[in-house]
């Protein structure tokens, strides 16, 4: 059973999930989180098999990935799972955050900090195993994003040699990288029951935005087959992107192995990573573009710390919507722009959305100050 004590979730005998009081008006964007957990396990079990027939070495690790798609049992398969499954989770995590953004579920700091950290972790893994099938994408991709420490003051050069185990990206580097990529996500995992901890101590938010409000149903059985149904329908439509669209999210230049003698015409990164390659790019200096590109991702840890009024306005949740909908079309603009090659209009339009992407950060930061002026 559960009781609440100082706004605290106590959570008492061995079927605390299965009783705990959930708020009855929460919609099927409060399915993201359950089907995320479902996607991390379907990304550890299909790259915990994927390895048995990986090879981590630079002249047989492109062949081992040709071998597993040929020569093994569904091999294709599990790699399509694999590599889609990932464009899934990103599509999901970012659906989950907006949510957060959109219904202020950034007041749970706990909650919303550790969400954040399994958001980091998260581009790292997903980086690293991009590199991994060493085609000229993942070749380059390393060579470019390793090379951005460089920009680190007085030790850059020296961490940049450091990672790649030499003077160049080579062979220790895509070992180190393979060794981290399959380490990575059961840290993931424990942040994963992090989250939940933290999520279960204080309740799920909701649409009507109360923090207390007493209206609660139990988990189940409503929204234990609420979520069953969300994972039939959204895994009917993974399948069939596995199916009848298995590359559709790769970049042709990974389907030739890598030269270092030839560089791709345009070198960008999975479309998940698009909003913060245009930040990068549109900043001319080297240290100002790392910076903002780390930024782009560290500010959602400043959000709980500079948006904590409990009170919010009519005035609040007039101006908040319609800057998170500004925000997500300014982010869906930076992820196309990404995508496009590096000239006249798009470097302008890009450091233009890049600007925009910050400023609606401190729009919504000023809406939070200003709001108590204007209580309807």
């Amino acid at each position: 059973m559960s009781l609440r004590k100082d706004n605290k979730l106590i959570l008492i005998g061995n079927n605390s999930l299965v009783d705990l009081p959930s708020p009855s008006s929460l919609s099927y964007f409060w399915n993201l989180g359950s089907l995320l957990g479902l996607f991390l396990m379907v990304q550890i079990l299909s790259g915990l098999f994927l390895s048995f027939h990986f090879s981590g070495d630079v002249s047989l690790s492109f062949f081992s990935i040709i071998h597993m798609m040929r020569d093994v049992n569904y091999g294709w398969l599990l790699r399509a799972i694999h590599a889609n499954g990932a464009s899934m989770f990103f599509l999901l995590m970012y659906i989950h955050i907006g949510r957060g953004l959109y219904y202020g579920s950034y007041r749970f700091e706990k909650v919303w900090l550790s969400g954040v950290s399994i958001f980091l972790l998260s581009m790292a893994t997903a980086f690293l195993g991009y590199v991994l099938p060493w085609g000229q994408m993942s070749f380059w991709a390393a060579t470019v994003i390793t090379n951005l420490l460089s920009a680190v003051p007085y030790i850059g050069v020296l961490l940049v040699e450091w990672i790649w185990g030499g003077f160049s990206v080579g062979n220790p580097t895509l070992t180190r990288f393979f060794a981290f990529h399959f380490i990575l996500p059961f840290i993931i995992l424990f942040f994963v029951i992090l989250h939940l901890f933290f999520l279960h101590e204080k309740g799920s938010s909701n649409p009507l935005g109360l923090m207390n409000s007493g209206d609660k149903i139990m988990f189940y059985p409503y929204y234990v087959f609420k979520d069953i149904f969300g994972f039939s329908f959204f895994f009917m439509f993974f399948m069939m992107i596995c199916f009848l669209y298995p590359y559709i999210f790769m970049d042709v230049e990974n389907f030739m192995s890598s030269n270092p003698l030839v560089t791709p015409i345009h070198i960008q990164p999975e479309w998940y990573f698009l909003f913060a390659y245009t930040i990068l790019r549109s900043v001319p200096s080297k240290i100002g573009g790392v910076i903002a590109l780390v930024m782009s991702v560290l500010i959602l840890y400043t959000l709980p710390f500079f948006l904590k009024h409990r009170f919010r306005s009519t005035f609040f949740y007039f101006f908040m919507k319609f800057f998170f909908w500004m925000f997500f079309i300014n982010w869906v603009l930076l992820t196309w722009i990404g995508a496009c090659i590096v000239e006249s209009p798009y470097m302008e339009l890009g450091m233009i959305f890049s600007i925009v992407y910050y400023l609606l950060y401190i729009m919504f930061w000023m809406i939070y100050e200003i709001q108590d002026f204007f209580v309807l």
